[in-house]
């Protein structure tokens, strides 16, 4: 195997494969990226058994054909210190030695056979989902914060994608919790066939929004049997679906929580990074002492000290008084679009739900803390 390609459209590709293959592993193999070049065309193919990434390169000069594997983390870090736009030279020496060359750079690594590298069969003979690249990338960023990292229920680690219609129109709609927060996000489609409800595993939809934040491709989704296919141009995505029954969310959802609170977003996000700064635990609870005009921010830290500020709002029912959880009040309150933030609460105890007036497809419902 030998073949000649820029450093940088290599890197491109190399530079997701590192999202995908896991760093400490029982099977070397899934350390390793196999490289693989075959009619006229370089494949980058990387797994961890649970989400499986192909990349195809045709900007290529191909000098003999083969394939093997090699550790992906020592390749990209070797191609992230040459120099960008470098032309380099791969050659397989022998099944086990890989030779880079560019400019004074020469470079051996070890390689293990390709028959040691998974090999897939999987099945995606459905309709595809088209989807717009920024309006999914909006929905999983909008939902993401709220994924749970809770082993123990491994069905909430990760966002569940389901179908919704409404006047007439169908949208899918992503949603995941945490059960201190749920954050959910919803975008129009046409043409959908059958969609089984499912749950994206965490990894994935990162891995997701890694590609769909650097390639301005749509996105076409397709089903397996227990799987899901997402390509992107010449990218290709393959994951593992969770198996397991994501709760029945809208029982949590207020519905009936006539207090509102409006405070412009930014003042709100900026006020409580300052006063948490006397904190050491950034998770610390921020207490809210909330006035017809005004909010009142104040931190206690037995250990360091306490923060307070006074900022505008606009409040239509008594003083409250109400606490969150800091980092969870700041992941929300940054996704939302609107210059101002809309939280709807019942009393100090109950689920508040925050609107985003730019974007009516989106929610987010936030748990007070007791401080």
């Amino acid at each position: 195997m030998q073949f000649v390609v820029k450093r940088d459209v290599l890197l491109k590709s190399l530079n997701f494969v590192q999202g995908v293959v896991e760093k400490k592993n029982t099977l070397p193999i899934l350390s390793n990226v196999l490289i693989q070049l075959k009619d006229k065309k370089l494949s980058i193919i990387a797994t961890d058994l649970d989400i499986i990434f192909q990349d195809e390169i045709s900007e290529i000069e191909v000098l003999e054909e083969g394939s093997t594997t090699t550790t992906a983390s020592i390749l990209f870090d070797i191609l992230r210190k040459i120099p960008s736009n470098a032309e380099i030279n791969f050659e397989l020496k022998k099944e086990n030695i890989l030779n880079l060359k560019s400019e004074n750079s020469n470079f051996n690594l070890k390689c293990i056979s390709t028959d040691n590298f998974p090999t897939f069969t999987d099945d995606f003979s459905g309709d595809s989902i088209k989807l717009n690249n920024q309006k999914f990338l909006k929905l999983l960023n909008k939902t993401k914060i709220s994924i749970s990292n809770d082993d123990t229920r491994h069905y909430l680690n990760g966002v569940f994608f389901h179908l919704l219609e409404a006047h007439g129109r169908n949208f899918l709609t992503g949603v995941a919790t945490d059960s201190h927060r749920l954050s959910s996000s919803s975008l129009e489609i046409e043409n959908i066939g059958d969609f089984d409800p499912i749950i994206l595993p965490k990894k994935t939809v990162f891995q997701l929004c890694s590609l769909l934040s650097e390639i301005n491709e749509d996105v076409k989704m397709q089903f397996g049997e227990n799987k899901i296919k997402f390509s992107l141009g010449k990218i290709i995505l393959v994951s593992k679906i969770i198996d397991g029954k994501f709760p029945d969310y809208k029982k949590v959802v207020p519905s009936n929580n006539e207090k509102t609170l409006t405070v412009q977003s930014k003042e709100f996000i900026n006020s409580i990074e300052r006063v948490i700064s006397v904190s050491l635990d950034r998770k610390e609870g921020v207490k809210l002492t909330i006035g017809r005009d005004n909010i009142q921010l104040s931190v206690n830290s037995a250990n360091s000290g306490e923060g307070n500020e006074k900022i505008k709002a606009e409040f239509n029912a008594e003083n409250l008084n109400i606490s969150f959880n800091s980092k969870y009040l700041i992941d929300i309150a940054s996704e939302v679009e609107d210059k101002n933030l809309k939280l709807r609460l019942k009393d100090s105890t109950s689920p508040v739900l925050i609107e985003d007036s730019s974007d009516k497809n989106s929610y987010y419902v936030i748990m007070p803390m007791k401080i």
